[in-house]
């Protein structure tokens, strides 16, 4: 035991207060080994749960970005099915107008079009039951032809950009004739 200092050396002497006084050191790095691998276990927890929503905002970034740019276009989108709307029948048999409407019209077509392909659908409305999460009532018209509370008359299409609201349908809704 050369080299070993004299208050460490075990001369083979049982000391019952050493032994206890061991077991009780014993017994205090155990429960310190138990704290460091519940501390351990709850940051590896704690770093997937920041993992995982740091994913989820990722892909919400990537789903949602064009929130705002896609409502903007809603509007260009409105105008144009009001242009084609606007266009008396007799108008649109004249031969010197057919190329401008299949011009808004094919327009109007790629736009869908772009809109599909980035996940913007519009919302169903007329004849549907008022949905207040993908509907807003603009007014009640009085009608004995549905049942109250169908959506009657659609005056603003609505649209989803994947599973969330981008904007409300603007509907009229069947309410009983006073």
């Amino acid at each position: 035991m050369e080299g070993v200092p004299e208050h460490l050396r075990d001369d083979g002497a049982e000391d019952g207060a050493s032994d206890e006084a061991l077991e009780e050191a014993l017994a205090s790095l155990r429960g310190d080994l138990e704290a460091a691998k519940q501390d351990a276990l709850y940051a590896r927890a704690e770093t997937q749960n920041v993992r995982r929503r740091m994913e989820k905002d990722v892909q919400d970034a990537r789903n949602y970005a064009a929130t705002g740019f896609a409502r903007d276009v809603l509007s260009v989108a409105d105008n144009l099915a009001r242009a084609l709307d606007a266009i008396p029948a007799e108008q649109r048999e004249d031969e010197k107008l057919k190329g401008f409407i299949a011009g808004i019209e094919a327009t109007q077509r790629e736009l869908e079009k772009v809109f599909h392909q980035n996940g913007i659908t519009r919302i169903a409305a007329k004849g549907m039951p008022l949905d207040p999460n993908q509907h807003q009532a603009m007014m009640e018209i009085p009608t004995d032809e549905v049942d109250p509370g169908t959506i009657v008359q659609e005056m603003q299409a609505g649209y989803m950009i994947k599973d969330r609201l981008l904007r409300p349908a603007m509907v009229g809704v069947a309410k009983k004739p006073d």
